[in-house]
């Protein structure tokens, strides 16, 4: 777990660099606002187009060729992408750069399968919990730096994420062991590691079904919200790369506390099912804050309250993993991310022309909110997909006990 955790902590805090001048860099080829979530949400989908169609295959490869090769090659084409996004000079180089880093960070679904490999059923949750703290804590540091060095110039943070996947493909060369023993790979075939293929044979776990619409719609709320997130503060309160920085680094903050520290607490007394649940009922009530707030110190108080809404990606992954035999975690969780990637490529062509539709409305308009009520909605019907799991879950129990 060490090993694989700093590799995330590297990776995520590389990623986190570039989170608050990202829209502004699309900005400086774009001056009207219309225009800047137009094309921001173009780059994002492109980004998360990629990641769909890379997830599974990067996953299914790994299960034939060890986790470890394959995280490499990602660390690799994310560092090319940094150095290639920091030296463009038009949309069209920024749209390609990205497009090679929503492909290569699919070695995210890789890192969760290294952790399947290493973990007990019953210990997974937490671990990625774990995981999902070092992502937390790479944006606590990267967004703040990124902030810091965008309002110095728009490519250092590039530069400096580009420094960072390149340590990170050191450190995984001479440092970071194999998770997966030679009997425990499978022929990779690329008619399975499609990601239609892939997303099928998830739906197909036993048991798995309605948790394949929690992530669905859970992802599409949570990448809406990372769509929106800054130029929506710009908008609404009028906030600049230094301000969204440091809100992102409080969201970081709180992912620290809650997967790294609480998570690990409430397992020891409620079931993954019970904090998914619980989890998402906060989730909906914080995004419906989040879009009525006026004032920016509201986004901070929201992101404090919603301490349950970070259990639940850790939760409904560890029952999916569950349900996946050894030799097929890495296609089990390709397709997870493969199903998120496919989010992240609807979520800037919702949420970007939401937000473009009330861009005009003065600061502090609850109307500019609207995408994130958007999201409200969408957590909704995860909620109602969770709640369908646990009592077919329960039903099932009850019938294997007769038996």
């Amino acid at each position: 777990m060490p090993f694989i955790m700093i590799a995330v902590l590297i990776d995520m805090a590389a990623i986190g660099v570039i989170v608050p001048v990202l829209p502004t860099l699309v900005a400086s080829f774009a001056t009207d606002p219309a225009d800047q979530a137009f094309w921001y949400g173009v780059v994002a989908a492109a980004f998360g187009l990629a990641n769909f169609v890379a997830s599974p295959i990067l996953g299914a490869l790994s299960d034939r060729f060890g986790r470890r090769p394959v995280m490499l090659l990602g660390f690799m084409g994310l560092g090319v992408s940094f150095f290639g996004t920091a030296m463009t000079t038009s949309l069209m180089g920024l749209l390609i750069a990205r497009t090679l880093g929503g492909a290569m960070q699919a070695n995210v679904a890789v890192a969760n399968a290294y952790v399947a490999d290493i973990s007990a059923p019953e210990e997974r949750a937490k671990r990625f919990g774990f995981l999902g703290a070092m992502m937390g804590v790479g944006f606590i540091v990267g967004p703040v730096v990124g902030g810091l060095l965008g309002a110095v110039n728009l490519h250092l943070p590039f530069y400096l994420a580009g420094t960072l996947t390149l340590i990170n493909l050191l450190y995984g060369y001479f440092v970071l062991p194999e998770s997966l023993s030679v009997h425990n790979r499978k022929a990779f075939s690329w008619r399975s590691a499609n990601p239609a293929t892939s997303l099928r044979k998830l739906g197909q776990l036993k048991g798995v079904g309605p948790l394949v619409g929690v992530v669905a719609f859970s992802g599409l709320a949570q990448f809406v919200l990372y769509t929106v997130w800054v130029l929506y503060n710009s908008f609404k309160f009028g906030w600049g790369p230094r301000e969204n920085g440091w809100s992102l680094a409080v969201v970081g903050i709180v992912a620290v506390l809650v997967q790294g520290v609480l998570l690990g607490r409430l397992l020891k007394r409620f079931l993954p099912q019970q904090l998914a649940i619980w989890g998402l009922v906060s989730s909906v009530l914080a995004y419906t804050l989040w879009g009525a707030a006026t004032e920016g110190w509201m986004m901070y108080a929201v992101i404090a309250f919603n301490l349950l809404g970070g259990t639940v990606t850790a939760s409904v992954q560890s029952m999916i993993s569950s349900a996946a035999d050894s030799k097929s975690q890495g296609q089990t969780m390709g397709a997870v991310s493969s199903l998120n990637g496919l989010m992240a490529v609807l979520a800037p062509l919702l949420g970007a022309p939401m937000l473009a539709v009330v861009s005009h409305y003065p600061q502090g308009d609850w109307r500019i909110g609207a995408p994130f009520f958007f999201c409200a909605l969408l957590q909704v019907a995860s909620l109602y997909l969770a709640v369908l799991h646990v009592r077919r879950h329960r039903q099932r129990h009850a019938a294997n006990s007769i038996t």
